[in-house]
């Protein structure tokens, strides 16, 4: 089994936010992976020797600097009624509807939905904001966010 049910998801909490709430048909598309199946997902698509983003070593590609193109807020459009993508990050992702995107916290931490999904409720995935990536499947975009209210937008390798 690649998925936990999201009853067992420990931190399920985000997905049924008063303030965030997310519908049941875009719920059953929010994936969280189990520990193996995440742990596989981060050492193949992110690092073979770091399990968080902030233990990135020189051989990640998360941590070269060519990697990463520009730099934006995603905080403000987060704290307001908005509900649309940063500007910046909409126009770096041009990925279909039906493209399978990892929201990747940790090497334990993973979610998989696709993007149409992830578009719609993006500001339910940041209520965790410390360095974590989006990812797309055979896709090079990637985005990371951080702590600070910003995100940068790159291409790995």
């Amino acid at each position: 089994m690649s998925y936990l049910p999201i009853e067992q998801y420990k931190k399920a909490w985000i997905f049924r936010h008063k303030d965030l709430p997310v519908s049941e048909e875009d719920l059953v598309q929010i994936k969280p992976l189990t520990d193996v199946r995440a742990e596989q997902i981060w050492s193949q698509q992110i690092s073979k020797h770091c399990n968080h983003p902030g233990l990135f070593g020189a051989d990640d590609w998360a941590n070269k600097n060519q990697t990463w193109l520009e730099t934006d807020n995603w905080q403000q459009i987060w704290e307001s009624d908005d509900t649309a993508l940063p500007a910046l990050l909409a126009e770096h992702l041009q990925w279909d509807d039906q493209t399978v995107v990892w929201f990747c916290y940790n090497s334990e931490h993973v979610i998989e939905t696709r993007w149409d999904v992830f578009c719609r409720n993006w500001k339910n995935f940041l209520f965790f904001d410390d360095g974590p990536l989006l990812i797309g499947r055979k896709r090079k975009q990637v985005v990371q966010f951080h702590q600070t209210g910003n995100y940068r937008i790159g291409n790995r390798k």
